[in-house]
């Protein structure tokens, strides 16, 4: 008898959600046991649900699922965790490993990626797409011959997520509207990441924003 693999999905969007279970439950030994839509339903689910592995996405409302990875990784290590978003892999999905994900799913992707990546994690792999897996090398061969760091390694993700909408062309006043907070607090990101990356300004922190989402868009 085949062993049955619990799945929890965290995701704020109904149709998609039920777009995961019907793909989840069309295979045999894979069962959705809970769903959620914020990091509280997720963890009260948790308690009370037998899971093996979650299914989060990176934007839950206001929320970042990455920082629910984050605390299933340091309370509950036993669940594997799958990160499926509709952003960017190569701005995120090294976050995303750093958290504690083992995969990172594209929602774009077709079904057969999202579990391909599930029988990767099962057997105790990671799963990236292969564009993203040659990206990593490449940065990695990059940073030995340059000794440059990584701006994801010195920045929280908030952080990041301003570095890249700087970069993608957008004022202070945008930034704080598309994330929901006040210009005040973009201000105080803008500053940190000025600080943590030794910028001189706003001018040259915009510049190397957008010399860096380029980078990232090879």
């Amino acid at each position: 008898m085949q062993q049955i693999i619990r799945f929890l999905i965290v995701d704020d969007h109904p149709l998609f959600r039920q777009g995961l279970v019907s793909v989840i439950e069309n295979e045999t030994r894979y069962q959705v046991t809970a769903e959620a839509t914020t990091i509280a339903e997720a963890l009260d689910a948790l308690a009370r649900a037998q899971v093996d592995l979650a299914l989060i996405d990176i934007s839950l409302g206001h929320e970042n699922g990455l920082e629910l990875v984050k605390t299933i990784k340091s309370s509950r290590p036993e669940i594997q965790c799958i990160v499926i978003s509709m952003y960017d892999e190569l701005i995120y999905a090294s976050s995303a490993l750093k958290a504690g994900a083992r995969a990172y799913v594209m929602k774009q992707e077709a079904p057969s990626s999202l579990l391909d990546a599930i029988e990767h994690v099962l057997k105790g792999r990671i799963y990236l797409s292969e564009d993203m897996r040659q990206h990593m090398l490449d940065t990695m061969l990059l940073q030995e011959k340059t000794e440059e760091i990584e701006p994801t390694q010195l920045l929280s993700l908030r952080e990041v997520e301003v570095l890249r909408l700087l970069g993608q062309g957008f004022g202070v006043t945008e930034i704080a509207q598309t994330l929901n907070l006040s210009v005040k607090t973009i201000n105080v990101y803008r500053d940190n990441i000025r600080r943590k990356l030794s910028i001189s300004d706003a001018n040259a922190l915009r510049k190397f924003a957008i010399k860096w989402v380029k980078s990232n868009e090879r």
